[in-house]
Parts: C-alpha cells; structure tokens; sequence
C-alpha cells in the first residue's frame, strides 16, 4: 500500500520504528496531532514466534529470504532485525524500485542483497518472507515442490485466497508456515491497543476474523 510511505510528511510525531522502516500503516489522532506508528513489523515478528521462529530459535548468521522489495518488505527488513539477523537476501521483481528499500536498510543496519525476482534462491533457507501478490511467487512453489527450495520457515503476508501455492508447497514439504491472516491479526491488535490504550480481544479478534474470510 503506498500510502504508508505517502504519509508520513503528513506526520506530526513518527515512532522510531516507522521512520527507520519509512512507512506507517496506522495514524493516531491525540491533542490534535497526528502521530504515526508501525504495527506490520510487531505483527509479522508475532506470527512467526506463533510458529516457532523467535530469536532464540535462530542461529548466528540464519539465512533469510524475502520476495518483493516494497514498502512490506521493508517491514519484513525490520523484522528479521528484531529477531536478530542483520544480513538478507532481496528477490526485487523491479530493481530499479528498490530504492526505498535499500533506504531502509541502511537506516535500519541491515544489509542487502538483491537477486533478481525467479532466479535460483539459497536452497535452504531459515527464513522465507513473501511480500508479493497472491500467484506472484508460483515460480518458487514449484521450486519448494521440486525440493530445490527448502525453507525452515515460510510467513506468506497474503491471506486471501489461502493457502496460497506457496504455502501449500510448504507446508507439504514439512516447513512451518504463517500466513498473511496471523499477520493482519496481529498488527491489528496492536492498533487496537494504540487507539484505545487497553489490551486488545485477540482471540474475539481471531474469531471474528476467520468468520470474516469464511463469510
């Protein structure tokens, strides 16, 4: 979504982790001022650490892959820095857009390096992040199918249609796997709980939320 880079100028106070990741999806009126914040990245950190990935279950210089090089890549940046991984690899499927994400990288102390979107990608992977559309990543289902792509752990930010192919490639291979679901869930908690200072329903949330995508 563009407009959480389109925003912030608009700002009256940033969080830290927003300016760091330059974008905010979640704006906050108080005393008349407009103040931004970043909930992707708690919220992708938290759907990993739902399937086991934290980091404490990381080893020193683990392997994470992320597809796509836009503004939720940039959050994806953050969130392999909050679980302790300071070197990443970028599939862009445009390189001359990376810009912003090379930015943020730089802000954020992580370094990048970029592929080109569908070549062969690290067969072994801690971590896998797609921030890509639904069928955009096909071509790396068909290589996790093929066991020429084997990650750890998959996070897939789509949650309609599900399981997406990749997921469901995955998941047959025996990886753990997070959806896009587990990540709007949880960075909408934590938009709840900025816009109301109280603990947010999660489960109430949960439930809510499947019957929402059922519905």
């Amino acid at each position: 979504m563009p407009l959480k880079r389109a925003v912030l100028p608009l700002l009256d106070r940033t969080e830290a982790l927003a300016t760091e990741v330059g974008a905010a999806n979640t704006v906050v009126l108080r005393g008349g001022r407009r103040h931004g914040h970043n909930t992707d990245v708690p919220g992708m950190i938290a759907a990993l650490a739902g399937q086991g990935m934290t980091g404490t279950s990381l080893a020193p210089g683990a392997a994470v892959v992320i597809l796509g090089a836009g503004a939720t890549a940039c959050s994806a940046l953050a969130a392999a820095r909050g679980l302790g991984v300071h070197e990443v690899s970028v599939a862009a499927r445009d390189p001359a857009r990376t810009r912003g994400l090379l930015a943020a990288a730089e802000r954020l102390g992580v370094k990048v390096t970029l592929t080109p979107f569908g070549e062969p990608t690290g067969g072994t992977p801690d971590l896998l992040i797609s921030t890509v559309p639904a069928g955009a990543a096909d071509r790396y289902a068909r290589r996790i199918s093929a066991r020429a792509l084997l990650p750890r752990c998959l996070l897939d930010v789509v949650y309609h249609p599900w399981p997406t192919q990749l997921a469901a490639a995955a998941q047959q291979c025996g990886a753990a796997v997070a959806g896009g679901f587990d990540l709007l869930l949880h960075q909408a908690a934590g938009q709840v709980e900025l816009m109301t200072g109280v603990p947010a329903p999660l489960e109430a949330m949960r439930v809510a939320g499947v019957a929402a995508l059922h519905g």
